[in-house]
């Protein structure tokens, strides 16, 4: 995985604007991995994906990430912490094919999950999942995909990351997914918008083209935007 230039940044950020969030980190992704494509992005099981993007999330923004969320039973604002470097080098991934019951079944991916996320209720959406991994066509009664999906979770931990909070103000726990995907395309979003603000002040200032700013390193650019705000 190579670090994305601030060109490469402006470019994710502008063809990403209208995409959906799964496919935002997907693009990231593909840019961030030479000889990837979002297609071969998209076919990585879900746990592989996801701690791809804690790597590129790592290398872009250290490793602490800081958030926010509120309790769903009485709304209180809780800030959380966690270490990317927990979800790098965590449990591993499978990308192995596992059996239950006799049958085998692929873990899922981004294409799996979106095609489900479709699905009119999450009965629904479960089965669609379940049999898209399925590598041999058979039927599947409720029970049976509810147990598949819990072996498929065990063999694939990274694929749906789980925080854990327990609201201080009324005592109410609960878990919540944590969405890599949303939490990297928001700190490019800051990124990209702070270097167009240099980008704005260096070209009014000097006159320079939004590639010559780009190309200067970020401690000459530093300096430079230091004279023009003295």
């Amino acid at each position: 995985m190579r670090a994305l230039s601030n060109s490469d940044m402006l470019e994710l950020w502008e063809r990403g604007q209208t995409l959906h969030p799964m496919d935002q980190g997907l693009f990231a992704l593909a840019l961030a991995s030479p000889g990837s494509t979002v297609d071969t992005v998209a076919d990585m099981p879900l746990g592989q994906r996801n701690r791809a993007l804690a790597q590129l999330r790592h290398l872009h923004f250290g490793s602490r990430i800081n958030g926010r969320v509120a309790c769903p039973e009485c709304g209180e604002n809780l800030e959380f912490e966690l270490d990317c470097m927990d979800l790098i080098s965590g449990t591993g991934e499978s990308t192995q094919p596992i059996e239950v019951d006799g049958r085998s079944y692929r873990l899922p991916t981004s294409r799996d999950l979106s095609l489900a996320a479709r699905q009119s209720d999450l009965d629904t959406a479960a089965r669609t999942l379940v049999e898209r991994c399925a590598l041999t066509s058979h039927t599947l009664s409720s029970a049976e995909i509810e147990h598949i999906g819990e072996e498929m979770a065990l063999a694939d931990p990274l694929a749906e990351p789980q925080l854990s909070f327990v609201c201080a103000l009324c005592g109410h726990a609960w878990s919540e997914l944590l969405d890599l995907a949303t939490f990297l395309w928001t700190e490019i979003d800051a990124r990209v918008r702070r270097i167009l603000i240099d980008v704005h002040a260096l070209a009014s200032a000097y006159g320079w083209s939004e590639s010559q700013i780009l190309a200067l390193s970020e401690h000459r650019r530093a300096l430079y935007l230091e004279m023009v705000r003295a």
